[in-house]
This record gives C-alpha cells, structure tokens and sequence, in this order.
C-alpha cells in the first residue's frame, strides 16, 4: 500500500516545465499528458492577441476584456510549447456553457480561468481538464457553510481570517477545476464536492485534482480525467 501511494503522488506531483522564453510564466506538468500554465496577466500584455480572440470578447469592458485575452494568449503559449507553432495559432471554440475546446484539435482537452489579474490555461492530451485561478476574497459563513463539510468549517475556523480565506480559495479552486473537467460548470454544482482543507491532491468522480500549492502565489488547482498516468 506505500509503494501505491508513493507511486500514486509521483504522478500526480506537479513538475515544472522549461520556463522558456517567456519569463514569469508557471508552465507544469502533471504526468504525462497534462500541462497546465498560470501567470499574472500583466507579464502577457506584449503579446498581441489573435483575431479570433478579439471576436470573442466583443463589447466587454476593458478589465474583463484584457482579462480574458490574456487567459488566451496564456493558453496558446502553452499550447505552443507543448504541441507546437501551429497549435498556438490554431481556432480556439467555445460551447455554450462557455467550455473552451479546440474545434481542429478534439482529442486535446483546454480550460481556461482568470481572475483578478491572474490567468491560468490547461491541457490535457486525450482527456478531459478544468483548471480554476482564485484570488483570496472574505469567506462569509453562509458560503463556507454551502461549500465545506462540517469537518473542513472546522478545520477552517480554527485558522486566523487571511488564512481562512486563502484556504477557502485552494478549496474553491478544486471544486470549480472539477466541474469545469466534466464541462458541467456550475449546473455541476462545484459546492458539493468535498476537499479536505489542507490536501494538495484528491479524486472525486473520473477524475484527479491536484492544487498548484507551492508553485502559484495565487491559488490554482487543475483536474483531469483519471485515464492520465
């Protein structure tokens, strides 16, 4: 039962990729077949967005505009390095829950997140991923009562407020990676999974989540279907 386990986080323990040429950018890998990226948006701005990139974002303000480009042109980095030059430049779709998927490309999952000025993109090659970027805000009780097991409430009281709520956004991140995996979004209901405070990976349903702890100043975590090894 060790060896599984000890085998079990070899593979699920995020290893970081080359940095590459563009500095300041988190790229790692989970296993063989996932890959997932998380920067601040501001080291993206250089990056001249994609046509069909502008198409999406049409009269959106200008925060949530740049926001969402620069989840974009994170994720065609990403897929860039990963799968090459063409990939980068390739059609990027959206279902209308608003998944993204790669209309040319169906066998490689993506996911996209940002918020508050960090972005995060994910793919995974012949499986599903969702990956989910949240910036600490207050947790009311009412929110964390929704989203956490008696145990973990209490696991998270115990705790000073800043690091309450930074934990809660770990939690919160797993919980939204998942559903954004089975392309479920919300309508999958994210609070009613249940994460322990604290762990670093888990399964629930087909899928593996690993959060990003020790690796992103801001909380991220990202799920895959569970036929990655």
């Amino acid at each position: 039962m060790t060896r599984q386990r000890t085998a079990l986080a070899c593979r699920t323990r995020p290893r970081r990729a080359t940095a590459g040429r563009h500095g300041g950018v988190v790229r790692l890998r989970l296993g063989a077949r996932v890959r997932v990226a998380v920067a601040e948006q501001r080291l993206l701005a250089h990056l001249p967005p994609a046509p069909s990139d502008l198409a999406t974002v049409g009269d959106l303000p200008a925060g949530p505009r740049a926001e969402r480009l620069a989840a974009r042109a994170l994720l065609r980095l990403l897929l860039a390095a990963e799968l090459g030059r063409t990939a980068g430049a390739m059609p990027i779709a959206a279902h209308d829950g608003g998944q993204p998927y790669l209309p040319e490309w169906p066998e490689v999952g993506v996911s996209l997140s940002h918020d508050a000025g960090t972005v995060a993109a994910a793919l995974g090659r012949g499986v599903p991923v969702g990956v989910d970027v949240q910036v600490p805000v207050p947790a009311p009780p009412a929110l964390l009562r929704r989203c956490c097991a008696p145990a973990v409430r209490a696991a998270l009281d115990r705790l000073p407020e800043p690091a309450r709520d930074r934990e809660f956004a770990w939690i919160w991140t797993v919980q939204e990676a998942c559903v954004k995996a089975t392309g479920a979004g919300l309508a999958g209901r994210p609070w009613a999974i249940p994460v322990p405070a604290g762990r670093r990976t888990g399964r629930w349903a087909d899928l593996r989540w690993v959060s990003l702890r020790g690796h992103t100043r801001v909380p991220a975590s990202v799920a895959y279907g569970v036929g990655t090894r």
